[in-house]
């Protein structure tokens, strides 16, 4: 039986008024701007739904960022529907731990240390590039476990949805198409914007990046 190529979902949440400052925001909670949630629900009145890109039937899970902006987008993006999809709220998806650079911008953060490059140098008191690689690279394994499941085995459903934050979105980006780490640093995620990965050549060993940003627009 041919069955459908399975495919990760990967939104970033919507605008938060540090986000929209350019303030680096990791483990601090900061809760959606009105325009965030606009954003959001935007978004989900287009993709999301019975025939659209993200099918609720199609879902085999969704993996959310316990941080409120993130869950908070997951719920926006389903609350139109009758229920919502299975979903784990788990630290895996969480933003690039910033440590002492926890919400400063970026001409602060380079006054302190010149020359700084997360993609390069990762943050004191917070994630190494090696750190963060290797947890992105633990959720990649876990998604492709659950997508060989299905495409193999015709166990579960065809897509897997992560609702997660700007780095650690870039970041998987990259490392889903074997770069390495840095080159995450040339893909631009937009509030809300939602990340299409898959698989070309219907082959699990051939992974690729299928959309970036869809219908995500700068008000």
């Amino acid at each position: 039986m041919s069955r459908a190529v399975p495919r990760l979902f990967l939104v970033r949440h919507g605008e938060t008024e540090w986000s929209r400052n350019g303030r680096h925001t990791g483990r601090t909670d900061i809760c959606l701007t009105p325009r965030g949630e606009e954003q959001v629900k935007s978004q989900a009145t287009v993709l999301v739904g019975d025939g659209r890109p993200i099918d609720p039937k199609n879902i085999c899970t969704a993996i959310v960022s316990p941080r409120i902006r993130a869950h908070k987008t997951f719920h926006l993006l389903f609350e139109h529907l009758p229920e919502f999809p299975d979903h784990l709220i788990t630290e895996e998806v969480r933003e690039w731990d910033y440590g002492e650079y926890e919400g400063l911008v970026r001409h602060e953060i380079v006054a302190r240390d010149p020359g700084w490059d997360i993609w390069k140098s990762g943050c004191p008191g917070g994630e190494s590039v090696e750190e963060m690689q290797a947890r992105v690279d633990r959720v990649i394994a876990k998604v492709r476990d659950y997508h060989r499941k299905w495409f193999e085995e015709g166990k579960g459903s065809r897509d897997v949805l992560i609702v997660a934050h700007g780095h650690f979105n870039r970041a998987m980006i990259a490392r889903w198409n074997n770069f390495e780490l840095a080159l995450g640093s040339h893909f631009n995620v937009e509030p809300g914007g939602v990340a299409v990965l898959s698989y070309s050549h219907r082959s699990l060993d051939e992974p690729v990046l299928d959309g970036l940003n869809l219908y995500a627009h700068e008000a």
